[in-house]
């Protein structure tokens, strides 16, 4: 069992999916006034930036497209360097790779997020962008970000794809920066199976990245465009399929936040007293999705033995979340004599190294994510996999 969104599909889906198929139109262009064109990435478009408080969303195929997309409408030049935290899916540093840019890996802090502190000493007459990661659902440290932003006249992409629906301090993630990118795969809050968004306040940004997406176009929100291209682009259009399920799915989104808020609160509580360990740190917990509960131990060798009586990992040794586990990453890093090997970012390795990560909205090995509840779980339930823990911890 993947993301919260994947459990949760029903009969909403499946209507959206048939409204498409027996129409027989799959392509996200058409004429309004076609009948068979039942435009659902036009209107997942504008319901998502409605939803998320922006002027513009754009939907593209996959979280990766959305990052690239976005890293491109900010005007990422070859040998750029873009700053991204060491702990995040690989897609953040291949996108900005695949991009012209250049990588440049910095600490995390105890939310498991950027540590807004090493921000600035990793700041060059070259870097042309801060990516904070809001990972496993929580908010960055927006505030202090974006005045490092300010201060050295940065880009700001939010990395929001494992926290489609956060919030910090009463806007959506996504929103706070320039840009921000999201992904549908089934890992994620909500799920098209695969599928990205994009969106942004600032409409020359919104023009970039359409045109990006869809081989130079300019912005048609229905209709086929001839002629006016004026950037070369490539072809990251969702079509009406996915835009279907995820149209369904985003009008979900608040309950499936409010489900994992309710059940992770019931799961901490039960757990809370437990010496020896904390829970990382919320930058808003109001905004928390809720998708996952990290406790950090204050040992190591503590953290590594519950894990592994768990069935489960630390999250250090999780797989492509981790810098130092990313082998094809780290090989492209070492041909340009970048720091890539584990100990190259000793405070993230410690902070990881004690961590364990369990399920409340998102099962997932390769986030160490592999003990706890789901979604669907009652009270009941949870209260035996905190006893369980307690057990183990004991």
């Amino acid at each position: 069992m993947p993301g919260p969104g994947n459990e949760v599909i029903g009969q909403e889906e499946i209507q959206e999916l048939l409204d498409v198929m027996k129409s027989g139109y799959l392509f996200r262009y058409g004429s309004l006034d076609d009948p068979k064109y039942k435009k659902k990435v036009y209107i997942l478009e504008n319901e998502f930036a409605r939803y998320c408080g922006v002027k513009h969303a754009l939907a593209v195929t996959s979280g990766s497209a959305a990052l690239i997309v976005a890293l491109k409408a900010i005007g990422l030049q070859p040998g750029d360097e873009v700053i991204v935290p060491a702990y995040t899916f690989v897609a953040t540093f291949s996108s900005v790779i695949f991009s012209g840019g250049i990588p440049i890996l910095t600490e995390i802090d105890e939310s498991l997020n950027i540590d807004p502190k090493d921000i600035e000493k990793r700041i060059t007459p070259r870097t042309k962008a801060i990516v904070p990661v809001h990972m496993l659902g929580n908010s960055c440290d927006m505030d202090t970000i974006m005045a490092i932003a300010k201060k050295y006249n940065l880009k700001v992409v939010e990395d929001a794809c494992q926290a489609n629906g956060g919030s910090y301090h009463g806007k959506k993630l996504g929103s706070i920066g320039d840009i921000g990118a999201f992904s549908l795969n089934i890992f994620k809050t909500i799920t098209a199976g695969d599928g990205g968004l994009m969106i942004t306040n600032d409409t020359d940004l919104y023009k970039r990245a359409f045109g990006f997406h869809d081989q130079g176009h300019s912005p048609s929100r229905s209709g086929v465009e001839v002629g006016q291209r004026n950037i070369l682009g490539l072809n990251f259009r969702m079509n009406e399929l996915t835009g279907a399920v995820a149209l369904a799915q985003v009008r979900k989104m608040d309950d499936i936040i409010s489900t994992l808020r309710s059940k992770k609160a019931k799961l901490k509580s039960a757990i809370a007293d437990i010496p020896g360990k904390k829970f990382r740190t919320l930058n808003d917990p109001d905004g928390d999705c809720a998708t996952l509960c990290t406790v950090i131990f204050e040992d190591v060798a503590k953290a590594a033995q519950v894990a592994k009586k768990l069935g489960t990992t630390t999250v250090d040794r999780s797989g492509w979340h981790v810098y130092a586990n990313m082998e094809h990453v780290n090989h492209w890093l070492a041909e340009r004599n970048l720091p890539h090997d584990k100990g190259a970012y000793p405070q993230t390795d410690d902070i990881l190294s004690r961590s364990v990560n369990l399920t409340v909205g998102v099962v997932d090995a390769g986030l160490g994510a592999s003990f706890g509840i789901n979604i669907h779980s009652t009270d009941e339930e949870i209260d035996i996999v905190a006893e369980q823990f307690r057990e183990v911890y004991s």
